[in-house]
């Protein structure tokens, strides 16, 4: 009976569904630790080029987020990660809702950006956008940002 469709258990779960971005390749997570080792002087360029190979790598804008100094390139960035990010959570199922937890190192570049947009957008005075991405982070992983990723309050 074991073959038979009406005996196999049914799957009921009362949390929404999880969602995990696919982790990149080893040679582009290679990339861009290499460009992340580069001089301080040089960083920012070698970033910015990964990015201009990997435009899809979500850690790559993350890391873009993290090493531009000027605020708009900061939030410019962080928003073409963060929108990058949702079309790369379509394309592996997410329908608007569900978990995206930190947990999962791939789903961190995503998360990273949208933490980066959060808080770039409280200094510029986006107060609105910065609570919205607020909400959306803890509706994401209600357990919240991990401490290594230095949330701000907002």
């Amino acid at each position: 009976m074991a073959d038979d469709p009406t005996m196999q258990p049914i799957g009921l779960s009362t949390q929404p569904p999880s969602t995990v971005i696919p982790p990149a390749a080893p040679e582009v997570r290679h990339e861009l630790a290499q460009a992340l080792a580069a001089p301080s002087e040089l960083r920012v360029a070698e970033v910015s080029s990964f990015v201009a190979r990997h435009p899809r790598d979500l850690h790559g804008w993350a890391a873009l987020t993290e090493c531009v100094g000027e605020q708009m390139w900061k939030y410019s960035a962080a928003r073409v990660g963060y929108h990058r990010g949702l079309d790369a959570l379509r394309a592996n199922g997410w329908r608007g809702s569900g978990y995206v937890s930190w947990a999962e190192e791939s789903n961190q570049g995503f998360l990273r950006c949208l933490l980066a947009l959060q808080n770039v957008a409280a200094e510029i005075g986006e107060a609105d956008e910065a609570e919205r991405c607020a909400l959306f982070l803890l509706q994401l992983d209600p357990k919240g940002v991990p401490a290594e990723f230095g949330a701000i309050a907002s």
